[in-house]
């Protein structure tokens, strides 16, 4: 069978499956995902012996410390899948959720509610937990969905998706509701993002130049998982005990995913007391600093970072620092810089805070505290399908709310437009 043909299929597949899943009571699906959990506990041991299968290849292709973490699944992180799917279990089902309710002069009775997108194709890259997570939070917003992940976690994935199949289909969940496109070659890429007979939305994670490709070339609607340029910006009035903990914390607790620090602003009235310090810490953690030459002025034995540092997702152990005049410049270089991911500001003036909050274009602004917390289950959303830095259809973590549409109900007895 060709790959147009496949792809083709397995949209119609979902298609189908789709009227029931929208239809499934709030008991039939905690159900289905408390047995898709039960069974990735039960299939840790074939989880990790794939996955080992991924590692082993991903350094034989040299990819990237970053990139190998983000791939690799542990003990830890498939009882982190398992219980993702519980706590996705617990969240209030959100379908039929009524989101306005009037009655008009004419006596018209109009309801707006929750009701799911439909079909929703996930197209991502390295985290084989994305499998678990996208299709469970799919999956409890009553869509069918389709997952491609990418060909370095092929194997990992693949043994997630038929566990996951497994388990719901034994629990009376239609055929077709959870998919996975086991082929890794690009084309079924290029004919998934094309299927809008079929599919309702396409979500893209991953690297800036596939987002862009499948934002350029789909006919089905994309909601995008931008870069993450974030930025902490480091006040003069901080508690700069405080400010170190969050920016070492932003950079280094976990420096391959999205919402990592990449750029750190310091104002120039603390940078004497802060820098070194914090500089110093940064480099016993393995950080190469490139600074601007206010920086360097302060340490000079640090990298120069060039125009392009400013724009540039690491996902690794690099960071760029910039000292800036005024509150003033620093929001004006993250509006400049940042990608509209995750934004910080590290200080005990109020006024300076909530300018920043106001001001600052992005997803979610925080105010001392890391970055680090852009996250669903952080927000309490159970586990995410992604983070959106577009402002259409959703923005930010995206949970099960995200992953609804609405529907407009009305109720008369009789009425005509004159």
């Amino acid at each position: 069978m060709d790959i147009k043909r496949e792809i083709e299929n397995m949209a119609r597949s979902a298609k189908l499956a789709s009227p029931a899943m929208a239809n499934l009571s709030s008991t039939s699906k905690n159900e289905a995902l408390l047995a898709m959990a039960e069974a990735i506990e039960e299939k840790a041991e074939d989880i990790k012996s794939k996955n080992r299968t991924d590692l082993k290849e991903a350094k034989e292709a040299s990819l990237t410390p970053a990139l190998i973490d983000r791939l690799t699944l542990n003990d830890k992180r498939i009882s982190a899948m398992a219980k993702g799917l519980r706590e996705i279990a617990e969240l209030p089902d959100p379908i039929g959720e009524v989101i306005e309710e009037k009655v008009r002069p004419n006596g018209l009775k109009i309801k707006k509610i929750r009701v799911p997108l439909g079909v929703i194709a996930i197209i991502y890259e390295s985290r084989p937990n994305v499998t678990c997570d996208a299709a469970g939070l799919c999956f409890k917003a009553g869509n069918a969905v389709i997952l491609r992940g990418g060909s370095e976690a092929i194997n990992s994935n693949k043994i997630i998706a038929k566990v996951l199949q497994e388990a719901a289909y034994s629990s009376g969940i239609p055929q077709g509701a959870i998919q996975f496109v086991e082929t890794t070659e690009r084309e079924a890429v290029f004919h998934l993002i094309k299927m809008d007979e079929f599919i309702d939305v396409v979500i893209p994670r991953g690297g800036e130049e596939m987002i862009r490709n499948i934002r350029a070339n789909a006919t089905v609607p994309v909601i995008s998982h931008g870069k993450g340029v974030c930025h902490t910006y480091v006040d003069r009035d901080a508690d700069l005990g405080m400010a170190e903990k969050i920016c070492f914390n932003a950079k280094v607790q976990r420096p391959g995913v999205c919402n990592a620090m990449e750029t750190l602003l310091v104002h120039k009235d603390i940078v004497g007391e802060f820098l070194p310090g914090m500089i110093k810490k940064f480099e016993e953690a393995k950080v190469e600093i490139r600074g601007d030459e206010k920086t360097k002025s302060i340490v000079p034995h640090i990298k120069n970072a060039s125009e392009e540092d400013w724009s540039t997702e690491y996902l690794d152990l690099i960071l760029s620092v910039k000292v800036v005049d005024s509150l003033s410049e620093a929001i004006d270089h993250i509006n400049r810089y940042g990608t509209m991911h995750s934004e910080a500001i590290v200080t005990r003036d109020e006024d300076a805070a909530r300018r920043f909050l106001n001001e600052v274009d992005a997803s979610s602004v925080f105010w001392n505290a890391s970055t680090r917390f852009t996250d669903g289950g952080e927000f309490g959303m159970g586990a995410e399908i992604g983070i959106s830095t577009q402002k259409l259809h959703a923005r930010g973590p995206m949970g099960v709310r995200e992953l609804t549409s609405a529907k407009f109900l009305i109720f008369g007895n009789g009425q005509i437009r004159e």
